[in-house]
């Protein structure tokens, strides 16, 4: 028999069976059988994974069970009443984490979900690893600043709230062992508990949680202050106790009076919540109002205000200590009535009134939204009611994406957005937290860090490997900057089809840079850009003095010399030079979308698919723009739309699959244009298919290829026909085409 260690349950003196404990958490999460018996089998893999590597190690430390700390985790998780993935995930999550259980032997065993749920709180323990021993250098950065980019780091790490419960509670654990710890350790969990994860909780709205982890953060960071306040509080204990008593027979007197069912009991004191009050209004121990307080929870919102009238009724309200939270709800959905009146013999009495679905909202949060015990197994892990836990995953990604820092120009893109899914965190080599855009590149990194960095950043490394400096950067990367001794930033960086910067506060530092160098080297830095850029476009005799006129610019020296500072883009340019050549250099081609009236008097719609065939709305099923559509080829009307559901077109499929499209809704078509690119490069395997992959994601649509290869030269020469909107477009392809391996030159050819 599996014998574990108690605290609470799991916890104290003696032993308890893994039976009991399995049955006092199946009491607790409301489990079924089956779930029972997967909890088992985790329960037993953790102790047996413990067992052997403490006979393979020969040690022992105590208190540092694995197996123990999970069921200590999900014991707590189960008060929550989650569901039994996430507990199958905190029992496993110690012995994974020091790889005395592999996660690829968890994931055959239980599945990929409790596989994923332990990643994901990998995950978020490697953010602890990075960022708490930053000693004295935290410093050079403002705590609060580093812990509320921690904090978003956090949320935007996690694509489950489950994920975040498990590290709650694992963090609990830790915070509960740390009295047995030495003081530095002690001292560490205990700033990172306060400064993470006692605030995620909170935001989470899971109140019981957040009071431990911050009454014990507080007893190991202001042992003296904890101490005082403990002591004050336990010298009135019991004459607290017996005024309460007094208070609550009279109160439950008056709720019957009224006809009210409700529960009244007095309401526990958290150490930390009484110093941080009295820090923050600079009042003395006795001045704090609800040492004395009561809360009384009854079935409806009518009923709060009733009970409200009751007690002011009762005694006299102290002005200004009255706060109505069912009207205005706290940031993180917390609701309830708090007010503070003179109660019998003249003591200030704090009351808190809410209903019973506030009160469970108030103690266990997010958790209180939903419950995961409707989960199917089938159904991918989503449980009954899924709309309102996406619901609550949007909010908590709201409300944890606080005040952020707008530095330099404040340029558009740097008024971040209030959505943490815009926005990616990664970490400098000393553990500290920065903020970038989506899709933000080593480039757009190191001018955030530092102007002067970026200008003479030479290359980066991504989590110890170098990367290209438009490589896109994740969130929990690790970046280094590689820099030179002089500053050198290079054009290529403000060409917008290569792609080494996307914020324009970057862009605008690069700009300005090249504006302070002379005029002269302006002009041939941009005499040579545009060269480049209309030699590659296969426009060999342009008139750049027309072009400079159509920009306004005076002179053609002018145009260079922006193009070179960096005022005027290369898109600009070639737009304008689009409209020059458009009519009698580029051909138009056919477009692939078809329109379809919808009646007189109504707008087109357009269907991608059909090449240049008539078409027309299936009168069976109708078709709107937004279902999902399939086309049939009829004799003589071109293709009918159907739903793709549409019964008719079910058979027709099943029929004459040769006569059925694969169709969908399009934008108003714009104009194409046929462009032939001609590509030179060293042949090797897979080089077709990274140059169609890299035109597909730039959804450029090929209409005909032509290969050729010397097989003595190692050498393959293609022609590629592509469907292009504009030069700017044409450029921005011809770039990446550039830009892959073993490719020696990519460049438009005139068509014959």
């Amino acid at each position: 028999m599996v014998q574990v260690r108690k605290h609470h349950s799991v916890g104290g003196d003696g032993e308890l069976d893994l039976e009991s404990w399995l049955r006092h958490v199946q009491t607790l999460a409301g489990l079924d059988g089956g779930a029972l018996v997967t909890l088992r089998r985790a329960a037993e893999m953790s102790a047996e994974a413990e067992k052997q590597a403490i006979a393979a190690e020969n040690i022992w430390t105590e208190g540092a069970s694995s197996f123990t700390t999970g069921l200590e985790m999900a014991e707590i998780l189960a008060d929550l009443q989650i569901d039994a993935e996430a507990l199958t995930a905190a029992v496993l999550y110690r012995a994974v984490r020091e790889k005395r259980l592999p996660l690829k032997t968890v994931e055959d065993e239980f599945g990929k979900r409790v596989a994923k749920l332990i990643r994901g709180v990998l995950r978020m323990a490697a953010i602890r690893s990075r960022s708490a021993d930053t000693g004295d250098e935290r410093q050079s950065v403002a705590v609060e600043e580093h812990s509320e980019n921690i904090r978003r780091m956090l949320v935007a790490l996690v694509d489950d709230v489950r994920v975040a419960l498990i590290k709650l509670a694992e963090r609990t654990c830790a915070i509960r062992a740390a009295k047995n710890a030495e003081p530095a350790k002690r001292k560490r969990v205990a700033r990172e508990v306060a400064d993470v994860y006692a605030p995620l909780a909170h935001r989470l709205g899971i109140g019981h949680i957040k009071w431990e982890l911050e009454d014990l953060s507080f007893r190991y960071l202001e042992p003296g202050d904890y101490k005082q306040i403990a002591r004050l509080l336990d010298e009135k204990r019991l004459a607290r106790q017996k005024y309460i008593d007094e208070v609550l027979e009279l109160l439950r007197g008056e709720l019957s009076r009224a006809d009210i069912a409700g529960d009244i009991f007095g309401r526990a004191k958290h150490i930390y919540s009484i110093w941080r009050k009295m820090r923050r209004k600079n009042i003395g121990f006795s001045q704090v109002y609800d040492i004395r307080a009561v809360r009384i929870l009854v079935p409806t919102v009518r009923d709060c205000y009733a009970v409200l009238g009751i007690v002011h009724n009762l005694w006299r309200n102290i002005p200004n200590e009255f706060d109505d939270y069912i009207a205005s709800p706290k940031e993180n959905g917390y609701r309830s009535l708090h007010t503070a009146v003179i109660g019998p013999e003249r003591k200030v009495l704090e009351v808190q009134i809410r209903t019973f679905a506030m009160h469970e909202e108030a103690e266990y949060g997010v958790c209180a939204h939903w419950r995961y015990k409707g989960t199917d197994a089938k159904s991918g892990g989503q449980a009954e009611g899924v709309d309102g836990y996406e619901q609550k995953i949007s909010w908590l990604r709201q409300v944890l994406d606080w005040h952020e820092e707008v530095g330099g120009n404040p340029l558009q893109d740097d008024l971040q957005s209030s959505d943490v899914d815009t926005r990616i965190y990664v970490f400098t080599p000393d553990g500290h937290v920065v903020d970038l855009p989506r899709g933000a590149t080593p480039l757009d990194f190191a001018y955030k860090i530092h102007t002067e960095i970026g200008h003479r950043c030479r290359g980066a490394k991504v989590d110890g490997r170098i990367v290209p400096l438009n490589h896109e950067l994740q969130t929990a990367n690790q970046v280094e900057i590689l820099t030179g001794k002089r500053e050198a930033p290079s054009r290529d960086w403000l060409s917008s089809g290569m792609g080494y910067i996307t914020s324009s506060r970057a862009r605008a530092k690069v700009i300005h840079w090249f504006k302070q160098q002379a005029r002269d080297q302006n002009i041939a830095d941009g005499r040579s850009i545009l060269d480049g850029e209309f030699k590659q476009l296969a426009l060999n005799d342009f008139d750049f003095e027309k072009l400079a006129a159509k920009l306004n610019m005076h002179s053609l020296d002018d145009l260079y010399a922006a193009v070179g500072a960096g005022d005027i883009g290369v898109g600009q340019v070639l737009n304008a030079a689009q409209r020059m050549v458009k009519v009698d250099r580029v051909e138009p081609v056919p477009s692939l979308t078809a329109s379809v009236a919808r009646g007189e008097g109504k707008a087109d719609v357009y269907i991608d698919g059909v090449g240049n065939l008539m078409t027309h709305i299936a009168r069976c099923c109708n078709p709107v723009p937004g279902d999902e559509i399939m086309g049939y080829i009829t004799l003589g009307r071109g293709v009918s739309i159907h739903r793709k559901d549409c019964a008719n077109m079910l058979r027709m499929q099943a029929e004459e699959h040769e006569r059925v499209l694969q169709v969908e809704w399009a934008e108003k078509p714009k104009e194409l244009y046929a462009v032939e690119i001609m590509i030179e490069a060293y042949d090797r395997h897979g080089l077709l298919r990274d140059i169609t992959t890299m035109l597909d994601s730039q959804r450029i649509n090929i209409t005909a290829m032509q290969t050729s290869s010397n097989k003595h030269k190692h050498t393959v020469d293609m022609v590629l026909t592509a469907e292009i909107h504009n030069f700017e477009e044409l450029s921005r392809v011809l770039h990446r085409i550039n830009q892959l391996p073993n490719v020696a030159s990519a460049k438009r050819r005139i068509l014959h």
